[in-house]
């Protein structure tokens, strides 16, 4: 006799990583090139000595760190295991039955249907506009009374897409106070609409309790390897995000680099820009080759190739370069080093007439 497990786990889908190879370029896990700021290096070599120690479990010094820098209150931020463990707590602070829904547009993040099937909720997925974008409306219109908690991913991953300012709010405005909207800003050091439209999710949830922003440490930052990502919300959200925190899961490393990394934020910035330049000029010649790309607000771009995903996926493997197909939807293409960028490059062009 085995230990009873739950029989719906064998349906879950395991969650699906970029795929390495060490003598290929890796452009298929929205990771940075450019590694930590060395103000963060000399932060994790310093609080690797202490390794030996428990971290801080409530998170106190970067939860403070992250309280100014946003301009809210403590009680206003929780850290996570990565920006997807606070998505899965999120889901466990709201629903409680199978019947309780969880929103979000498909194609979006591949994490929001496992952590709502984990959660032993019910997902409901609404289709992409024909521009790649979220259907905020048609989002608006599927909210019932089983509607729990919305995922709503501002740049969208894989697309890339991002709405303005007001288009959020309309969407928000339209949603029933009792159900918990999360945006999902995982590439905000990446958007770079004009400054009229540009949404920040933390400006945009002042005065909006039922409204949650998640962002990370893992993509601009450099520190996708350390997992520390954080919720900005409602003390009442936050509260209850704290009491279904794993205990210590966010490491005395990752604390310390984030905290650093926040300090030397300028930095940063110009790295970003650096890669906005290069998105720029991949989509710009992916577009000349013929190929559909959808302006990006991302680190990555996006081709909408249908049928023909996965074995464009193939072909670039087989010349050198990894890339993630999402089976008959489209590829997300990672943006990376001007030399790695100008490999795949050299894939799709050459290769135009047979994909595009």
């Amino acid at each position: 006799m085995t230990a009873h497990i739950r029989p719906d786990l064998a349906t879950i889908p395991a969650y699906v990583p970029g795929r390495n190879h060490p003598d290929a370029v890796k452009l298929a896990s929205n990771e940075t090139t450019f590694g930590p700021l060395p103000s963060a290096t000399k932060a994790i070599a310093e609080s690797a000595e202490l390794a030996n120690r428990y971290p801080d479990n409530q998170v106190t010094e970067l939860r403070t760190a992250l309280a100014e820098f946003l301009d809210v209150a403590v009680a206003n931020v929780a850290v996570g295991c990565g920006s997807v463990a606070l998505c899965q707590e999120l889901v466990q602070i709201t629903c409680d039955a199978p019947t309780d829904e969880v929103m979000f547009a498909w194609r979006s993040f591949e994490a929001y249907p496992i952590v709502t099937q984990v959660g032993n909720a019910t997902a409901v997925t609404v289709p992409l506009t024909d521009g790649y974008l979220h259907d905020l409306d048609a989002m608006a219109d599927a909210v019932t009374p089983r509607t729990k908690l919305i995922f709503v991913c501002n740049p969208n991953n894989p697309t890339g897409t991002a709405h303005g300012r007001a288009e959020l709010e309309r969407f928000l405005d339209r949603v029933p106070a009792h159900v918990l909207v999360v945006l999902d800003e995982a590439y905000f050091e990446y958007l770079r609409l004009d400054p009229q439209t540009r949404p920040d999710g933390v400006e945009i949830a002042r005065g909006r309790p039922n409204v949650v922003v998640l962002r990370t440490f893992s993509k601009a930052y450099g520190l996708a390897g350390l997992r520390v990502g954080y919720a900005v919300g409602d003390p009442e959200v936050i509260s209850a995000l704290l009491k279904v925190h794993i205990p210590f899961s966010v490491n005395r490393v990752a604390q310390a680099a984030a905290i650093a990394s926040l300090q030397a934020r300028g930095e940063l910035l110009d790295r970003t820009d650096v890669l906005v330049a290069q998105r720029h000029r991949v989509r710009d010649a992916l577009l000349a080759a013929g190929y559909e790309v959808p302006a990006s607000e991302a680190n990555f771009v996006w081709l909408p190739l249908g049928a023909r995903s996965v074995d464009f996926a193939q072909a670039s493997a087989a010349a050198g370069v990894l890339v993630r197909p999402f089976a008959g939807d489209g590829v997300r293409v990672t943006i990376g080093d001007p030399h790695e960028n100008d490999q795949f490059l050299a894939f799709a062009t050459e290769n135009a007439a047979q994909f595009r």
